[in-house]
């Protein structure tokens, strides 16, 4: 069976897909469109399909490169890797440093925002031009800080508990429920993309080694010396991240913006990539990224 075999005839953008080789594993990517390079990160639990709406309007203006992630959707990770912020950082600067890109700005969902910010502190990326969409770019404090990470290295820890807990994961109605519990509703095409990505064990195990192995606060430390400029977009009905979170982003980070979408989620992209792109492609504009 060849690689693209793999990818389901239904998959989002699936003609712009190919399989790289990079940092010791075998990446899907999705590349659309013409013009600056723009990177794009999903977070933890997701994959290409996120970008579903967004990535063909980004392609207008752009040259999109869109990765699964290690070990998440079609990106399997290497053997025994660790899924930690720098790790992930790591291998994504060297994924492009393959395809020989050099993305001039860089858009990340959640964990992606996390991902991309440490690249750039660490020297492995040099964009203008740096997108949060809901970033988790903080710890996580009060309650679901003291239990999420604790849990997830609980569950890994033990034998046996793990499959039982991606058993779970992979319940369709769970799946729709914690799709909830982020503030957003997305269209039914797009909850079944999610539902199907969770029945796999290997991306469902690679969401919760992401969550085991996340240490944010020295990335919260490091803000303040970001170099690209920072556009926060939040959706005031993120009930993952809390938008206040965002806002103590832009205090921190010298010429930070923020942008709020009023009634959207966690997955604001999901439930409007039309007024993602336009703050992104307006955003890329006042960076020199896009003409003026």
């Amino acid at each position: 069976m060849t690689q693209a075999a793999i990818l389901p005839r239904d998959w989002p953008n699936r003609a712009a897909s190919r399989f790289v080789r990079a940092a010791g594993m075998t990446w899907h990517v999705q590349t659309m469109g013409a013009g600056p390079v723009l990177l794009l990160a999903h977070g933890t639990g997701a994959a290409t399909h996120s970008w579903r709406g967004l990535a063909p309007l980004l392609a207008e203006h752009f040259s999109v490169v869109a990765p699964d992630l290690p070990g998440h959707g079609f990106s399997p990770a290497p053997p025994k890797a660790r899924l930690t912020l720098p790790f992930m950082a790591r291998t994504l600067a060297e994924l492009c440093n393959t395809m020989a890109v050099r993305p001039t700005i860089v858009v990340g969902h959640s964990a992606g925002a996390a991902i991309l910010a440490r690249a750039c502190l660490d020297g492995l990326m040099d964009p203008r031009a740096l997108v949060s969409l809901n970033g988790a770019l903080l710890p996580m404090f009060g309650l679901p800080g003291k239990i999420f990470s604790p849990l997830a290295k609980l569950v890994i820890g033990i034998p046996g508990l793990a499959n039982m807990f991606l058993r779970h994961t992979g319940n369709r109605a769970v799946v729709e429920r914690l799709l909830r519990e982020t503030g957003s509703t997305i269209d039914a095409a797009g909850v079944d993309f999610y539902a199907r990505l969770a029945a796999n064990p290997a991306h469902a195990g690679a969401a919760l080694n992401m969550m085991a192995s996340w240490d944010l606060p020295p990335l919260g430390r490091d803000l303040p010396r970001l170099k690209p400029k920072l556009l926060l977009i939040v959706g005031d009905n993120d009930r993952s991240i809390a938008p206040a979170d965002s806002e103590k982003v832009r205090d921190i980070v010298p010429g930070a913006a923020l942008v709020r979408l009023p009634r959207l989620g966690h997955l604001a992209h999901e439930e409007s990539p039309e007024a993602t792109a336009s703050l992104v492609t307006a955003f890329a504009r006042t960076a020199g990224v896009l003409p003026a």
